[in-house]
């Protein structure tokens, strides 16, 4: 039985402002650095990572294929339908009637879906196929928080 892939879809919503504080003297990734005594800049994500809104969409990863770029299931992504892929792109497609998140390589007369996790293999794009471009990938959006286990109570 063939199997169909699935994407959630959501739509952009910016019609109110997300504005957060930001550190924006930065955050040290190597030697720790003093923290700031305040932060006084603010960031709104919307506006930030939805440059078309009236073309962009959020969609939620399911399946192992782009494991290797640290994309998991469960993370969401930010498709902008607007913009022409490059070949590297990281995109939605959907071939033969599923969605698949994969590179794209443009070549010379040749489509190549390329997967990051060596159980996949890479997929030619044939005239055989239905296969349209959904989406370019701008954004991904994970949870970094490890799940807790449950504490025992004694």
């Amino acid at each position: 039985m063939k199997r169909t892939a699935t994407l959630e879809i959501f739509g952009a919503d910016l019609s109110s402002a997300l504005s957060l504080p930001y550190a924006d003297g930065g955050i040290q990734a190597g030697f720790p650095s003093p923290a700031q005594d305040y932060i006084s800049e603010y960031i709104d994500l919307n506006r930030e990572i939805v440059r078309h809104p009236a073309s962009t969409f959020y969609g939620r990863v399911s399946g192992d294929s782009m494991i290797e770029e640290g994309i998991e299931p469960g993370d969401l992504l930010v498709i902008d339908r607007s913009l022409e892929p490059d070949d590297g792109d990281l995109t939605v497609c959907c071939l033969d009637g599923e969605f698949t998140l994969k590179r794209i390589h443009l070549a010379p007369g040749a489509v190549w879906l390329i997967p990051s996790n060596e159980s996949f293999d890479p997929i030619l794009v044939t005239p055989d196929h239905r296969f349209e471009i959904w989406g370019v990938v701008t954004h991904t959006i994970k949870n970094n928080r490890r799940p807790r286990r449950k504490r025992c109570s004694t």
